[in-house]
């Protein structure tokens, strides 16, 4: 969509695939990861203007890129590896959410001066992670599966967490209603546990129906018909669409491509939605630059400078506070993988888009949306570009390894 809400022009589109290319053949030399270096060049394209302006709507990310982003990460989940790690996993992405929303909300209630129900409002939008940098690179120099696995599990779950908190604090802030602890317990359980359990169903469903043929064109569009299907489908009966096309994913991954499909078929399957994420994730990343307005960051250059400490400072509480009750397996998290882990809390695309879902007539609309974009740009640029030299530091970049090209 572009600034008016129009459609692409389909030479606009090509344009952003070349840069997009452009820019992954750079990255096979230059040691940047390729989502961060998405993101500069697409900083670059905005101040040059060689590209008309185009917005990222919240239906954009929502609607279209995130069914595919999730299905593809879920699909490949490990569930014996999920299942290994489930307790840091579930705890990060749920007592994790809570925590960060509060914290953050904290530190703009008694240190920016911002109405409690905006800053809670802010700590839901901000709780999601989005690490996808750090995931590429993990994979890239070979670091250990276990750390990449809570970092992933914790973002995919996270996602679905944060945005049902997201919802119902902007229904109590808009509607004006009087909190109540249990009533949004409840809530929040229903949502996100439908969700859990419409996308395991609809998984199970097309992990039976692929079973009944082999062909591998019919099977890659039966797991876009579940991802897609997933998602409207629980936005329809009001669960967590995120959850769903999650579980679903996890199901359709682990138990419908090995009892149902055929050698030939995964490989043809698992190469396609490789091959989606990779155009999704390109466009998106491209699209988080080309968002930055200069002059309004540098208008609410203070506020961003207090979410992004803020953020920081919840990072740290999650990460710190929660590690040490918590294992993968029967192993307590090591310190230095939870060095990482706070500095790999980045934002992404699904934090901008619940800031600009929020409604025209919104109070401190435009300070809210221009904070998020700060936190965003600042987490993906500055832990995005020092990851690689913390690792190496840390002494958690495996010896002998051999460079691989960024995917």
């Amino acid at each position: 969509m572009d600034a008016h809400g129009n459609a692409i022009h389909i030479d606009t589109l090509l344009a952003l695939l070349l840069v997009a290319s452009g820019t992954a053949v750079i990255t096979k030399w230059v040691p940047i990861p390729y989502s961060v270096a998405l993101v500069i060049a697409g900083l670059l394209i905005g101040l040059s203007g060689v590209i008309p302006p185009i917005s990222m709507t919240p239906e954009l990310v929502l609607l279209i890129f995130l069914p595919a982003l999730l299905f593809e990460a879920s699909w490949n989940l490990d569930i014996k590896a999920l299942r290994r790690d489930w307790r840091s996993i579930s705890a990060l992405a749920t007592v994790g959410v809570v925590v960060c929303m509060l914290a953050v909300a904290a530190v703009l209630y008694i240190s920016g001066g911002f109405n409690l129900q905006t800053a809670l409002l802010f700590g839901a939008m901000v709780a999601a992670t989005d690490p996808v940098s750090v995931i590429a690179l993990f994979r890239q120099m070979g670091v250990d599966e276990r750390l990449t696995m809570i970092l992933e599990g914790e973002s995919l779950f996270n996602d679905g967490t944060a945005v049902v908190l997201f919802k119902i604090v902007l229904g109590v802030v808009l509607t004006k209603q009087v909190f109540s602890f249990g009533n949004t317990i409840g809530a929040f359980a229903f949502v996100v546990f439908g969700g859990i359990a419409l996308g395991a169903g609809l998984g199970l469903l097309a992990s039976k129906i692929t079973r009944a043929f082999e062909d591998h064109l019919l099977e890659i569009t039966l797991t876009m018909v579940t991802a897609y299907g997933a998602y409207l489908l629980a936005e329809h009966l009001h669960v967590s669409a995120i959850m769903s096309v999650v579980s679903a994913g996890v199901v359709v991954g682990n138990y419908g491509s090995r009892s149902g499909m055929s050698e030939s078929t995964r490989m043809a399957v698992n190469s396609f939605w490789e091959y989606a994420a990779f155009l999704v994730n390109s466009l998106l990343f491209l699209l988080i630059g080309l968002q930055v307005n200069w002059q309004l960051l540098l208008k609410h250059s203070h506020v961003i400078g207090l979410g992004v400490l803020a953020v920081f400072v919840a990072r740290a509480l999650v990460v710190y506070g929660l590690c040490p009750f918590v294992s993968t397996g029967r192993k307590p998290i090591p310190v230095a993988w939870r060095h990482v882990m706070f500095w790999g809390g980045l934002r992404g695309a699904l934090v901008m888009a619940l800031a600009l879902s929020l409604p025209m007539s919104f109070p401190e609309r435009e300070v809210i949306i221009n904070m998020t974009f700060g936190v965003v740009l600042f987490t993906l640029l500055v832990p995005g570009l020092s990851m690689e030299p913390l690792l190496r530091v840390l002494g958690l970049e495996p010896e002998g390894r051999e460079v691989e090209a960024p995917v």
